[in-house]
């Protein structure tokens, strides 16, 4: 086989297509298919820099693991950072190409992008023995089909079998089937080979007439049930509008090996990007990580996290508004744990010069680091590579601001003092070593009995759920017939499924 391929659509945002197309990719690969992942055009404030210093999403990346295989700016030609409601900076094959507007990017400029989109499929498909592309939002979204370059516009054009994914845990997952295939066009239609569903609970043989009434409406099958996973741990890839409020990342692994638990606080900040830096805390024993926005919730937190953003002067106004800036100041002068990361670390800082990002000028920070930042047009994507704690580190950046530091001690290309860290590497706590080293230093300054575990590996607990996703695939779907669609595409003949037909 060379060539084959498959789309993931899905019913709705956040139904599953990002997992079931990385379960694909690893089910795939154990099978001895070399095979790809592939998305044309993905929204996400969670990013990653490949090896050749193309920034993709994080997704992307977490698939290509799943696949066993390096990420590349082909697997995602185009990302969009959004950096408001209504606008984004649009990135080309791993690189920054500036702002637009939601009507301007739909108005026009995604039509441009078509070809390069399909140019970097058809690579892929001419390297890979299976390239599994992932949808974006649903293929029904009919305002936006004349310019879809990432649904049913590439399935049309590279002549791929779809498989629509619909998460049945919010309900009505018969009608979004139903729905989604009414809505297309004859010749999207007759792509569409059929369902997975996704997140079910219970007995399945309670859910099996629904899924023979559907297949006597629509004329195509459900390729599959996969049951709802607990505590997957994958990357997320919408960091646009993020309510946290309440929701703990508890470590799954085991209990805490000393006889504390450490609690971390993530404040919440306006764009947050890349807050999958602070799994790897929760692979620790006895991590606790909460989201938090209120200043309150910072009381019993032993470090606080003030994570990357795509809009740091927006983040450090809401900081101010909400109290937690005042609160961040009071627990640098006792002497209690913070860490910046990338936009949160050029919070914590003397001054922001932003010209470019927020064209707010200068902008007094936080006073927290001896650092000033400038921000400059020219991203950094880099994967730098480090000590610190005494302990190898690895990492990526992505950032338009310049670190200007001018004192303290040196942290990651950033600084600490006391118990103030700052950094703007992502990933750096994905390194084992490191990452307990600080914990550490954090439990020492807490006062807690905290003993990180001496062999939790981050990595290997990755692949742990990545193959997870891969069991799902193959003891809950028809991997034979997904197979076939992979190899053949989809089905002759597939009826027309006209809009309000019963």
């Amino acid at each position: 086989m060379r060539g084959g391929g498959l789309l993931v659509a899905g019913t709705t945002s956040d139904a599953g297509k990002s997992v079931v197309t990385a379960g694909i990719c690893r089910w795939l690969v154990r099978q001895g298919i070399k095979v790809a992942p592939f998305k044309g055009q993905n929204m996400s404030l969670n990013s990653f820099v490949t090896r050749e210093g193309a920034e993709i999403g994080r997704a992307q990346a977490m698939q290509a693991q799943a696949a066993r295989v390096e990420p590349s700016a082909l697997m995602n030609p185009v990302l969009l950072k959004p950096g408001s409601d209504r606008s984004s900076q649009v990135v080309l094959m791993g690189k920054p190409v500036g702002e637009m507007s939601a009507r301007g990017y739909h108005g026009g400029r995604q039509q441009t992008l078509f070809e390069p989109v399909m140019a970097c499929l058809e690579e892929l498909r001419g390297t890979y023995d299976a390239v599994i592309c992932e949808g974006a939002g649903s293929p029904a979204e009919i305002n936006l089909r004349r310019t879809d370059i990432v649904n049913m516009g590439i399935a049309r054009a590279a002549k791929l079998p779809v498989v629509v994914v619909g998460d049945i845990d919010r309900g009505g997952v018969f009608a979004q089937f139903f729905g989604t295939t009414a809505l297309l066009a004859p010749e999207d239609q007759s792509l569409v080979a059929g369902y997975l569903v996704n997140k079910f609970r219970g007995d399945v043989t309670l859910l099996e007439p629904g899924l023979d009434m559907l297949h006597g409406l629509t004329g195509r099958r459900t390729f599959g049930v996969l049951p709802y996973a607990h505590g997957l741990g994958i990357d997320e890839e919408d960091g646009l509008r993020v309510s946290l409020r309440g929701t703990v990342r508890e470590s799954v692994v085991a209990p805490p090996v000393g006889a504390d638990v450490l609690r971390v606080a993530v404040c919440a900040v306006p764009l947050m990007s890349n807050f999958t830096d602070v799994d790897a805390l929760t692979a620790e024993p006895g991590v606790i990580v909460r989201f938090v926005d209120r200043p309150e919730e910072l009381a019993d937190a032993d470090l606080v996290v003030v994570p990357g953003t795509r809009g740091t002067v927006k983040a450090l106004a809401w900081l101010r508004e909400r109290g937690l800036a005042d609160a961040l100041v009071r627990r640098a002068a006792e002497g209690r744990p913070v860490l910046g990361i990338c936009g949160g670390f050029q919070a914590l800082g003397e001054r922001i010069e932003d010209e470019v990002e927020s064209k707010a000028g200068v902008v007094d920070g936080l006073g927290l680091l001896p650092v000033r930042v400038r921000f400059g047009v020219e991203k950094t994507l880099a994967r730098p590579v480090g000590e610190a704690l005494g302990e190898q580190v690895e990492g990526y950046e992505i950032h338009h601001g310049v670190a200007d530091v001018r004192g303290g001690e040196p942290f990651l290309d950033g600084c600490r003092v006391g118990s103030v860290w700052g950094t703007h590497w992502h990933g750096s706590l994905e390194s084992d070593g490191f990452r307990r080293a600080f914990l550490r230093e954090v439990a020492a300054a807490a006062g807690r009995r905290f003993v990180p575990a001496p062999d939790t590996s981050f990595g290997a607990l990755r692949e742990e759920q990545l193959d997870r996703l891969g069991d799902l695939i193959e003891e809950h779907a028809d991997t034979d017939a997904l197979l076939r669609l992979i190899e053949q595409g989809a089905p002759e003949g597939l009826p027309f499924v006209p809009p309000g037909a019963p």
